[in-house]
């Protein structure tokens, strides 16, 4: 629904989803596998299972959706499970079992565009920590390539995260859309940290 251009009424909707999720991200962070300053790749296959446990049941629930961040003003799909699968299928992550996540529940088939740009938000910032991580981590887990950290662009995440924010302030600017975005972020953090465990 089209709404009247109001700026007064406006928030920064970046702003309000670091606000809203900081303490989840946080937790995160500091509980993933890879967060250990002595990594190695069992921490990695570990950190892949747990992004490919989140990500695929949620790829699924999204491709049923033709607007919002799946709509036109949304950017292409990340090839994020391929580079997943991809990376586990390398030798050197061979014999590392698969951790037992619970199941998670059912992604709400009623969400509206602003919440799943909320979702949507979440991952595209993950890719922005995976480039810190592969940074950090391309040497001490080499030769590895760390497919999924390091990403399917030559210029790094920098270019998509840019055009995903213009998106998202173009189409969640009143306080009730900025609200849902922060509710559908916040619910994509407690998943993940659900199946991590923190």
């Amino acid at each position: 629904m089209n709404r009247p251009h109001d700026p007064a009424r406006e928030s920064d909707v970046l702003a309000a989803l670091r606000q809203g999720t900081n303490d989840r991200h946080e937790r995160l962070d500091s509980g993933l596998p890879l967060s250990k300053p002595d990594a190695t790749l069992a921490d990695y296959a570990c950190h892949l299972q747990l992004l490919r446990a989140w990500l695929a049941p949620m790829e699924t629930w999204l491709a049923g959706f033709d607007d919002g961040p799946q709509g036109a003003s949304g950017l292409p799909a990340a090839p994020h499970l391929s580079l997943i699968e991809a990376d586990l299928a390398e030798p050197a992550l061979a014999g590392f079992g698969s951790p037992d996540f619970a199941p998670a529940p059912a992604w709400p088939q009623e969400a509206s565009a602003a919440w799943r740009w909320g979702v949507a938000y979440v991952v595209e910032g993950s890719q922005l920590g995976g480039a810190v991580l592969y940074k950090r981590l391309a040497e001490q887990l080499a030769p590895h390539p760390l497919r999924y950290l390091r990403g399917s662009g030559e210029a790094g995440p920098g270019p998509r995260w840019r055009a995903f924010m213009g998106a998202l302030r173009a189409e969640v600017r009143s306080e009730e859309e900025i609200a849902e975005a922060q509710a559908g972020a916040c619910d994509a953090f407690d998943r993940i940290l659900a199946l991590a465990r923190v």
